[in-house]
């Protein structure tokens, strides 16, 4: 009997060891962080933008001041302008993607592209003797992209994604200066067999999300300011007016008045029907100059107005991708604590039934097990006390 109540001590002591190890609560909250290599791939990226926004806005302004004072130096100045706007525009959008292997995909197709557009592509006439200018940064920056992606892929891996860049290029050269392209990141993941619903598999959690919005929405504001600017600049600078043509037309009226009253000085009564006869002569003139000058300051307001247009919608675009942004990083905390909660009450759920079962358990082995081996063992021995009397008997 002690031996058998050792054991089923012993059993029961096994048994709640067991029950507290499979007590251990964990809650999983449904969101996985994105892996370290990611996140690094993410902020040396971002790095990269300002690198890159450096190096194209000196390079383009050297190369409009080299040609400020040739025949060229509105259309110099106008692909330089194009240039800062239109390529920042597109790292902006590749780089800003949800995900960081997108964004590196996309970023480095895009550098690939901008230095085949000056080099060999529909862009390499686009600054004059200086192309050389825009070749070297754009090479230079591609490269340095190359580097910064060594750091986070094996050599093997870099050599398939640097294949598929060239090859991407070569199906997909940019063709203009506004930067129209589509993103690399789906043909990435065709090219390397990649299931497009595998290929993303979290977004990050809470903090990560709000560091990417917080991240882009400084950008924002950091940059659009100088895009409105060089927009504005680009405008000014195609409008029909002319100020040269105008000083120069008013220089030549006041010589020429200057020369009529010296003349008119010298001989009165000839000078006075000259003046009759140049009133008549110099009238349509002067009406056609007055009409011209009119038009002129007309087109100004209204090129004016044009502007103050853009510059509004510019804002407005601006204040009302701050609200989405506001509003689906909103949407996005309630979903994630929805999901939080419906998780954390599953597993609850699960742990209480598992402490009910064990302790259902525990009630049976506690007092049924031993009320059960009493009763077996008070019949055995029962049993065994009859069979002595029957033999004396």
């Amino acid at each position: 009997m002690k031996a058998l109540l050792r054991l089923s001590v012993m059993a029961l002591l096994g048994m709640l060891t067991t029950a507290c190890s499979l007590l251990e609560v964990k809650l999983e909250s449904g969101i996985e962080p994105l892996p370290q290599e990611q996140l690094n791939m993410r902020v040396f990226s971002r790095d990269f933008s300002s690198s890159f926004y450096s190096k194209v806005e000196q390079t383009a302004d050297k190369i409009a001041l080299l040609h400020k004072d040739e025949a060229d130096a509105i259309y110099i100045q106008s692909n330089s302008l194009m240039w800062k706007i239109y390529s920042e525009q597109a790292l902006q959008r590749t780089i800003f993607q949800a995900s960081p292997v997108a964004a590196m995909v996309d970023t480095w197709a895009l550098t690939a592209q901008m230095t085949e557009f000056y080099e060999t592509g529909a862009g390499k006439a686009l600054f004059g003797s200086d192309q050389a200018l825009a070749v070297e940064v754009s090479r230079s920056l591609q490269m340095q992209f190359e580097n910064t992606i060594k750091g986070f892929v094996k050599p093997g891996e870099f050599d398939k994604n640097k294949a598929f860049i060239e090859q991407y290029v070569d199906k997909n050269p940019l063709t203009e200066m506004t930067f129209s392209r589509h993103s690399a990141f789906n043909d990435w993941l065709t090219f390397r067999g990649i299931n497009e619903f595998e290929a993303v598999t979290t977004f990050g959690s809470v903090p990560e999300v709000m560091s990417d919005i917080s991240d882009r929405m400084a950008m924002i504001a950091e940059q659009m300011p100088k895009i409105l600017g060089w927009k504005a600049e680009l405008y000014a600078l195609h409008s029909n007016i002319n100020a040269a043509e105008i000083q120069d037309t008013l220089a030549n009226i006041s010589d020429t008045s200057a020369k009529f009253r010296e003349l008119m000085a010298q001989s009165p009564e000839m000078m006075q029907a000259l003046a009759v006869d140049m009133r008549r002569e110099l009238s349509p003139l002067l009406q056609q100059l007055s009409d011209s000058t009119d038009n002129k300051l007309a087109q100004l307001s209204v090129e004016r107005q044009a502007l103050e247009l853009m510059v509004k919608n510019e804002r407005l675009a601006l204040e009302e991708m701050v609200s989405r942004e506001r509003v689906a990083a909103a949407a996005n905390l309630d979903e994630i604590s929805k999901h939080t909660v419906e998780v954390v009450f599953q597993e609850l759920t699960k742990t209480l039934k598992s402490l009910i079962l064990y302790f259902v358990l525990f009630l049976i082995v506690v007092f049924f097990a031993p009320l059960g081996l009493g009763v077996w063992l008070g019949k055995r021995m029962e049993s065994k006390r009859s069979v002595k009397l029957a033999k004396a008997t």
